[in-house]
């Protein structure tokens, strides 16, 4: 039995329901990305499509459908979702400043808009706290039995 009287193993982590959230969400915006922008003009600047009030196209589909099943596949244990973290706050802070440089630029190839860069630092600050954050105990569905 371990500490927190999960006798099935299938215990998680702090870390590793925030890289399974955010995995499942980027992986649920990418998929209904397609659905806003099709699947022509992949790398189409300014492209007036918006997902709520985030532009998109079909490279920025690619990437948070990328971003989710990695999410989803690195949760699975909890050095796997601190490398997810990392991969987040690393791709998401450079995404940032790419952002900060492209928008509204004839070469950027993800159609971004300030909503964008808003989302990114703080998908990448979400990355340092699954990459940094404590962990004691194992999260479970199940309760501890005495």
């Amino acid at each position: 039995m371990s500490a927190s009287g999960n006798t099935t193993g299938t215990a998680r982590t702090v870390p590793q329901m925030l890289a399974l959230v955010f995995g499942a969400i980027y992986l649920l915006v990418g998929i209904v990305g397609f659905f806003i922008t099709g699947f022509s003009d992949f790398f189409a600047h300014d492209t007036g499509r918006t997902l709520i009030i985030f532009e998109i196209n079909g490279m920025h589909n690619v990437v948070h459908i990328v971003i989710g099943v990695a999410g989803l596949v690195l949760a699975r244990t909890l050095a796997g979702a601190r490398t997810y973290g990392w991969l987040l706050a690393v791709g998401y802070g450079a995404a940032f400043i790419y952002g900060l440089i492209a928008i509204n630029k004839e070469w950027d190839f993800l159609s971004l808009n300030w909503a964008d860069n808003i989302l990114h630092i703080a998908t990448a600050l979400v990355g340092l706290v699954i990459a940094l954050m404590p962990v004691r105990n194992a999260v479970s569905g199940r309760s501890a039995r005495a």
